[in-house]
């Protein structure tokens, strides 16, 4: 969505060439965005590849998707792909003086660079999250409350040709950083989330681009881990598991949320189809996630045959229902 917007917070003139969609205009791009929320009409949205600054995604909100809504970017130092959040305000489920609080994870020492002996070779290594996670919680107008983490990991994908031994090197590295992310995310945030007296009754939602779906892929078998199924939980701590909302529904792991071409495993470029995009929710609360879906479908066809400039995965989406205890 950084494409959007002029350095001044404006959207750009309405011919003007997206710098990822030079196929297409900026207009082009807002009407199949906003074509896309105001078709599903949700309530809730958190946005991956979002603007910079919230302004911006306030800005998109009021000019072009149908209701009132209130926006929030959480800024990167450096990023040009903030994750952000949209609460719909106008549909009187939300609590009327404070629908959502945002936390600002840039003081959240959690989501600060962290070490961590990914290699289990006694070297002690150093990461971080190249887009700052989303924190936050919502109020509901009954009082009840949930709390949402918004993710966009690190990339896997390797998109230029490279010699064979480097190309190795990268997509072991790229699962590594992915790896890192989920278990510092288990250990640091997750569990002492569901341990803590402040929050460990407060439903949690963990959504987002994993970048990474079930099993382990010809990469993957080289670290021997999985980012998504180490974000889920441990089998051995049944307690701090957390539910996956589009497995509850689909009940099968060969689904996908978008696809890419490969130069080199896939002759002429055809397409990989993976699942990346995840809703994963706490198990503090019973039956309070329900419906997952993956959006393939709109009301005349197919999402990327209707909207084509939206995005280039297909959205996901789950029911929230939280009544009082």
């Amino acid at each position: 969505m950084n494409d959007l917007f002029d350095g001044d917070g404006n959207f750009h003139p309405d011919d003007h060439k997206p710098q990822h969609s030079k196929s297409t205009t900026v207009l082009e791009r807002r009407k199949d965005l906003a074509g896309v929320i105001n078709e599903l009409q949700p309530e809730i949205i958190v946005i991956i590849e979002g603007p910079n600054r919230t302004k911006e995604l306030q800005l998109f909100f009021d000019e072009d998707v149908a209701g009132t809504w209130s926006t929030y970017i959480q800024a990167t130092k450096g990023a040009t792909q903030c994750i952000g959040i949209a609460i719909r305000t106008d549909t009187d489920k939300f609590d009327n003086q404070n629908p959502i609080t945002n936390y600002n994870t840039v003081n959240n020492v959690v989501f600060d660079d962290f070490q961590l002996d990914n290699e289990n070779d006694g070297i002690i290594e150093i990461y971080k999250y190249e887009r700052k996670p989303l924190y936050s919680e919502v109020k509901l107008k009954n009082g009840e409350r949930f709390r949402i983490l918004g993710l966009h990991l690190k990339s896997k994908g390797i998109f230029d040709l490279l010699e064979w031994g480097k190309w190795w090197e990268k997509s072991i590295s790229n699962r590594r950083k992915i790896f890192a992310s989920a278990v510092h995310l288990r250990t640091d945030f997750i569990e002492p989330y569901l341990t803590n007296e402040e929050t460990k009754n407060i439903p949690l939602i963990v959504c987002g681009d994993v970048n990474d779906g079930p099993g382990y892929d010809v990469s993957e078998k080289k670290i021997l881990g999985s980012g998504i199924e180490k974000l889920m939980g441990d089998i051995w701590k049944p307690q701090f598991i957390l539910g996956n909302a589009i497995y509850d529904t689909e009940q099968k792991l060969d689904i996908s949320t978008t696809r890419f071409a490969d130069p080199i495993f896939n002759f002429n470029y055809n397409y990989h189809y993976v699942w990346l995009d995840h809703i994963l929710y706490s198990k503090n609360r019973l039956g309070w996630t329900s419906n997952g879906q993956i959006i393939k479908k709109m009301q005349n066809g197919y999402i990327w045959s209707e909207y084509p400039h939206a995005s280039d995965h297909q959205p996901v989406s789950v029911d929230i229902t939280l009544e009082n205890n």
